[in-house]
């Protein structure tokens, strides 16, 4: 049975249910945008690299399907940093369908395969998503990647998160939220971050920090 659920046809076809899934899920919930003003601070829709706990995974194609609504966005891009390995594929098939692509590479390992090529998409005017905790954790715990990158792009963190007042909390690793549908949701943008080329590691703690205000008010906005 395992060896079938890995199988490269069930794979793909589990990705396609899963992302009409969420695609019918959000579009059946009642978004709102909390801090939009930071959102809009991207002056012309200028890249950042935008973070959020992997938790909230799921949840946050409603972020670009949002910023695809303000004119200036519309001609940009996402590429959601994913695993290289089976898992990273499985989420690269479901996103795709929210107008999302993936640069395979990992948020523990900065120097590692991805960070030239998230740099040169940066630099071309495309927007990186990164979660800081992923692909296995810890939980909410901030990797270097995303400051070192921030750092050496010189681009901003955009830090994120989204919340439903209908959702699962499933039994992985860090307890992913799942939406169901006919809800009502919010998605949370704080301030930019800017982080120094040198010294870059001194803004991952405040990188994860923001992180977890965003989502604090993200759920507390949710439970009002």
């Amino acid at each position: 049975m395992k060896r079938l659920l890995r199988h490269p046809a069930v794979q793909a076809m589990s990705a396609r249910l899963l992302g009409r899934y969420l695609a019918f899920a959000l579009s059946t919930t009642r978004w709102r945008l909390e801090g939009g003003e930071h959102l809009d601070a991207l002056v012309g829709g200028a890249p950042a690299i935008v973070a959020f706990w992997h938790r909230r995974l799921p949840l946050m194609p409603m972020l670009w399907l949002l910023a695809r609504r303000r004119p200036q966005f519309r001609p940009r891009r996402v590429h959601v940093l994913v695993s290289q390995h089976a898992d990273g594929q499985f989420i690269g098939n479901v996103i795709r369908g929210f107008h999302m692509e993936t640069v395979a590479g990992s948020s523990s390992r900065g120097g590692a395969s991805g960070l030239r090529t998230m740099m040169r998409l940066l630099q071309g005017g495309d927007f990186v998503a990164i979660t800081p905790d992923g692909p296995r954790g810890p939980p909410e715990e901030a990797a270097p990647g995303v400051a070192q990158l921030a750092g050496l792009a010189g681009m901003p963190v955009l830090p994120c998160a989204a919340q439903t007042t209908r959702h699962w909390a499933l039994r992985t690793w860090d307890s992913m939220l799942v939406p169901k549908p006919f809800g009502h949701g919010v998605v949370v943008c704080g301030p930019l971050i800017q982080v120094a080329r040198k010294g870059w590691a001194d803004a991952v703690p405040v990188i994860g920090a923001a992180l977890t205000a965003a989502g604090d008010l993200a759920d507390q906005l949710c439970k009002a």
